[in-house]
């Protein structure tokens, strides 16, 4: 599958009590969700998340976690909305971050403009090439991975 077929691609992975969403597009690869909760998230086996896995609370953190907002969750019942005010972050600052040898991210409140002020993205979450190998850019694709 190509970077393009990849884009709006959205994949729900529900446990009854919450739902995780997954847009690879949206991913830089930076396998935190791999490296921080590997009995859930797993790119070793389809399906790729086994949301069963893990306690509800394990699987919010290491969600909340992922640098590009490629995962996300919802909870399933309005009862549960009280619960998501506990896993909004305390410091909503834009904060910048250089990864090394890949992109750069920034999370917090933003607006993203291309060169003629036309808006291209606002915030909560971002991930820019610094490479220029992705075929999304100005957006990181993972391409700086690729030999």
């Amino acid at each position: 599958m190509s970077f393009g077929e990849m884009d709006n691609i959205r994949k729900e992975y529900t446990n009854g009590e919450i739902t995780v969403i997954w847009q690879p597009d949206l991913c830089d690869h930076s396998a935190v969700c791999l490296m921080q909760l590997p009995k859930v998230f797993d790119n070793t086996r389809r399906p790729w998340i086994k949301i069963h896995a893990a306690p509800t609370s394990d699987i919010i953190s290491t969600v909340n976690a992922c640098p590009t907002m490629a995962l996300t969750f919802k909870y399933n019942k309005d009862i549960e909305k009280a619960k998501k005010a506990e896993t909004v972050k305390e410091n909503d600052k834009t904060q910048i971050t250089l990864v090394k040898c890949g992109p750069l991210r920034i999370s917090g409140n933003f607006t993203l403009t291309d060169e003629d002020g036309n808006v291209i993205k606002t915030g909560d979450k971002v991930v820019l090439c610094r490479c220029g190998k992705s075929v999304k850019m100005p957006f990181c694709d993972g391409s700086h991975n690729s030999k």
